[in-house]
C-alpha cells in the first residue's frame, strides 16, 4: 500500500454524482453491454439507496453498491479512481459497507468477481474474503441492451 492518505468523505450516492460514477465504472472496466449502468443506478435508488456509497474528494473517487436480502449481503460496483488505488480507499469503502450491512443484521457478505478480473481477488483476500464453495449462476429477467 502506498504511504499516503486520501482525504475523501464517504457518503450515500447523490443524483448529481451519476455521470461521474458511470465514467468511473467505465474507466474501471465494470460496465458490460448487458448492464446499463444508468438503469442499475435508477434501480438501486429505489431499493436500499443508503447502501450505495461514494467517496468524494471534490469529485467521485470511489464507489460501492450493496444490498441485503435478509439472508446475505452483496457488494457490487466497487471501484476506485486509478490515481487513488493503493491508498486504502477501497478498504475504507468495503469497511463502511460492512458496517452498514452489520447494522441491518446481515450475517454474511458476498462479492462476485467477473471472469477476467481475477487480479482483484488479492484485494478481497486481504480483507478476509475467501472462496466459499458456491458457484454463481445468473438469469436476466429484464434485458438492458
Amino acid at each position: 500500500m502506498l504511504d499516503r492518505r486520501v482525504s475523501a468523505e464517504l457518503r450515500p450516492f447523490a443524483d448529481s454524482d451519476e455521470e461521474q460514477v458511470v465514467a468511473l465504472w467505465h474507466a474501471c472496466g465494470l460496465v458490460r453491454p448487458w448492464n446499463d449502468p444508468h438503469r442499475d443506478i435508477a434501480r438501486k435508488r429505489l431499493v436500499q439507496p443508503e447502501l450505495f456509497l461514494v467517496a468524494d474528494d471534490g469529485a467521485v473517487a470511489a464507489t460501492a453498491m450493496a444490498g441485503y436480502d435478509g439472508h446475505r449481503g452483496w457488494v457490487y460496483y466497487v471501484a476506485v479512481r486509478s490515481d487513488l488505488r493503493g491508498c486504502g480507499l477501497g478498504r475504507r469503502m468495503m469497511a463502511e459497507v460492512e458496517v452498514r450491512l452489520l447494522a441491518l443484521g446481515c450475517p454474511k457478505v458476498n462479492v462476485q468477481i467477473r471472469s477476467g478480473n481475477e487480479p482483484v481477488t488479492a484485494f478481497y483476500d486481504r480483507l478476509g474474503y475467501a472462496p466459499d464453495g458456491a458457484s454463481g449462476l445468473g438469469k436476466r429477467l429484464i434485458p438492458d441492451g
